[in-house]
């Protein structure tokens, strides 16, 4: 047997949807400033952890600290320092003003700085590259010629400026340094180290492909969807 449903759960029924269109409306409307909010925040985030160190709250920086461990290597020669003598210490000179030795992971992972070096910050210089390359990627789409005329970059483009760039950078990094120095495959490569430089121009420019690739693709779509959208609203106005 049928039951009929009450008028008042038809009508929070309707307030529910109509609250969900409107917001994924304003998503699609808006879908570049909240990305480029999120990377902002995203890549900022890092930045605070050292500042609240030097300002004494170690707890809160640690919780920063802790939450992008996951994310990054944290490896304390190859990240920035604030509020120090240098901005970075390069693996030889890590070594040398903290004692420990690089090819201690965790140990140059586990430090996070002191008075005299400054203190670390929360993402590898390669990170902040890429995040930094997304953040202004996302403000030039967001001028007004550049959101209307640029074309999607194609994957070919994408691979050359964007991936082979800092895999050849890193790769080569990686591969000559422990522990894959240990395997035979890799024995014979002479060791290397990337500057904070090439770590910072290579991951740019990764970000700034990848926004490439996949912004216009993305505020195609969103169009569409907005469009969708506006038409449904305006339709349950006028019913």
């Amino acid at each position: 047997m049928e039951t009929e449903t009450p008028p008042h759960v038809i009508g929070q029924a309707s307030s529910t949807v109509s609250i969900a269109d409107r917001l994924v409306y304003g998503f699609a409307r808006h879908w570049l400033l909240v990305f480029n909010l999120f990377i902002f925040g995203y890549v900022g985030l890092p930045f605070l952890a050292p500042a609240l160190m030097a300002s004494g709250n170690i707890g809160a920086a640690r919780i920063i600290y802790t939450i992008y461990s996951p994310l990054c290597h944290q490896l304390g020669y190859r990240s920035w320092f604030l509020f120090g003598e240098e901005s970075h210490y390069p693996r030889a000179v890590f070594r040398q003003v903290t004692g420990i030795d690089p090819d201690d992971l965790w140990g140059a992972r586990g430090f996070l700085g002191n008075e005299r070096l400054g203190y670390k910050v929360a993402f590898c210089q390669r990170d902040v590259a890429i995040y930094g390359g997304i953040l202004l990627g996302g403000l030039i789409y967001g001028v007004g010629f550049v959101r209307r005329r640029l074309k999607p970059l194609h994957w070919v483009g994408w691979v050359l400026i964007g991936v082979l760039p800092i895999a050849l950078d890193g790769f080569s990094q990686l591969f000559t340094q422990f522990p894959y120095n240990q395997f035979a495959l890799f024995s014979w490569l002479p060791p290397r180290e990337s500057t904070p430089e090439l770590r910072t121009f290579t991951g740019l420019l990764f970000g700034l492909a990848n926004v490439w690739l996949a912004y216009p693709y993305m505020n195609a779509s969103m169009r569409e969807v907005a469009d969708e959208m506006g038409r449904k609203l305006a339709s349950a106005r006028i019913v």
